[in-house]
């Protein structure tokens, strides 16, 4: 299913938010579990937090934070949504002709309906004049991250420790723009 994916505006600041919080507990609680899951949202996807991040996005070449939004038909009680995902790039710190991913996050309903490779698709032609190769980093643990990275072109460059638990790693993959 093609998704419709368009710059963020501050207007999408509360659907972001949502959409994170629903698709990291479907990601990530049996692995880091709903308490800690939660508590990273809230820090990680504060209100203020990402009205920066969008407002900061906007006018810049070299950043882009871009939403994806849902079919136009929804079901019998589902939800009308705003943004059924999102996607945040910002420049590597260590090298400026690498795009980081640092944020790629689907609603749990439309995981493997291509709304994660749109947004891709969409970054990548944006950026294509910023940067060479975008990277992004994914729990080892995180199956259904690992299977967008690999399905979409990305090549495991590094495994390494991550902060979020102890004993925790993540695999970190490169794909050219």
């Amino acid at each position: 299913m093609t998704r419709d994916v368009r710059q963020a505006t501050v207007d999408d600041v509360w659907a972001v938010h949502e959409t994170a919080r629903e698709s990291w507990h479907a990601a990530y609680d049996e692995i880091l579990g709903p308490e800690t899951v939660d508590d990273i949202v809230d820090d990680w996807y504060a209100i203020g937090d990402i009205e920066s991040s969008i407002t900061d996005a906007i006018g810049r070449e070299d950043v882009a934070f871009l939403v994806a939004e849902p079919a136009t038909t929804t079901e019998p009680g589902e939800l009308e949504r705003e943004c059924c995902g999102f996607a945040h790039v910002v420049p590597w710190p260590e090298n400026p002709a690498v795009g980081y991913l640092a944020r790629l996050y689907v609603s749990p309903p439309a995981w493997r309906e291509g709304t994660g490779t749109a947004l891709l698709e969409a970054l990548t032609a944006r950026l294509d004049d910023s940067f060479d190769r975008v990277r992004l980093a994914v729990l080892t643990d995180n199956d259904i991250g690992i299977s967008f990275a690999e399905s979409t072109g990305f090549e495991h460059v590094e495994t390494r420790a991550t902060g979020l638990a102890d004993g925790l790693e993540e695999y970190v993959y490169e794909k050219p723009i």
